[in-house]
């Protein structure tokens, strides 16, 4: 761990011009310790942030069920939790730079849930990786776990589905959010004998892991929106929300990236 001192000597360094190559060899400080600092400054703290609701004598709920159902279909679609070391894990859920309002969304999320903890963005080619440091997250989120979500079983604790089941559009409204989009599609009728253009709006969500594509289709069912499997040759899984109805319902309670 390097002091707020060191940090600041390093950055000022970096802000005379030089590379971050040359001020890591001045200073023995790796380059992505300083890339790091250049987003956030202060030293984390996680050993200071409260206790998990999930890690009392009697386990409870996130104090905000609705933020903990958004975040958890953003991870569940978007996310991964890494171990960094000393019992630390971190959650880092990537959000695409065109949709500005979705990142601030979800970095308000993740702040709800651990509000001792900082949550800062690092930029990538084309996103920013919205991430978050604490010892809970396994314990929030224990579909963790190695490898791919896609290779191993997606399966919600009965705590879990209590949440999803109370706040149903939240869970959707992250799933969407993270691998789905709303779209308008076109086509051409012939109305009078002349040919008019035609367009109507449709939500997609689209998943390779067949129990995260369970979770959604269920909801969906919950809440009274009717949906369709396209047929693909990927692996991946699309599902089509296209009805009148239910895309009126999406629009109500979930809408279009911002």
């Amino acid at each position: 761990m390097y002091d707020l001192s060191t940090r600041k000597r390093a950055l000022a360094l970096v802000a005379q011009g030089r590379s971050l190559n040359s001020v890591s060899k001045q200073t023995g400080i790796s380059r992505a310790a300083i890339r790091s600092w250049q987003t956030r400054i202060e030293p984390l703290g996680w050993d200071r942030a409260r206790p998990c609701v999930r890690c009392r004598d009697t386990p409870g709920h996130p104090e905000q069920p609705a933020a903990y159902a958004y975040l958890l279909g953003l991870y569940l679609g978007d996310g991964c939790i890494s171990y960094l070391h000393r019992g630390v894990y971190f959650l880092r859920i990537a959000c695409a730079d065109a949709w500005p309002g979705l990142i601030d969304a979800c970095a308000e999320a993740m702040r709800t849930i651990r509000p001792d903890n900082k949550v800062f963005r690092v930029q990538r080619q084309g996103c920013q990786n919205v991430t978050c440091y604490s010892k809970h997250w396994p314990c929030l989120f224990p579909q963790h776990g190695p490898g791919k979500k896609h290779e191993r079983r997606i399966i919600l604790e009965p705590w879990q589905r209590e949440i999803v089941d109370a706040y149903p559009w939240e869970f959707v409204r992250g799933l969407i959010h993270s691998d789905g989009c709303r779209i308008t599609n076109w086509t051409t009728r012939l109305i009078g004998g002349e040919r008019k253009r035609y367009e109507y709006p449709r939500y997609f969500f689209t998943n390779t892991s067949p129990d995260i594509v369970q979770l959604f289709t269920d909801t969906l069912d919950k809440v009274g929106v009717e949906w369709k499997s396209l047929n693909q040759a990927r692996a991946a899984v699309t599902i089509s929300v296209a009805r009148k109805a239910s895309v009126a319902l999406m629009d109500a309670h979930v809408g279009p990236k911002y």
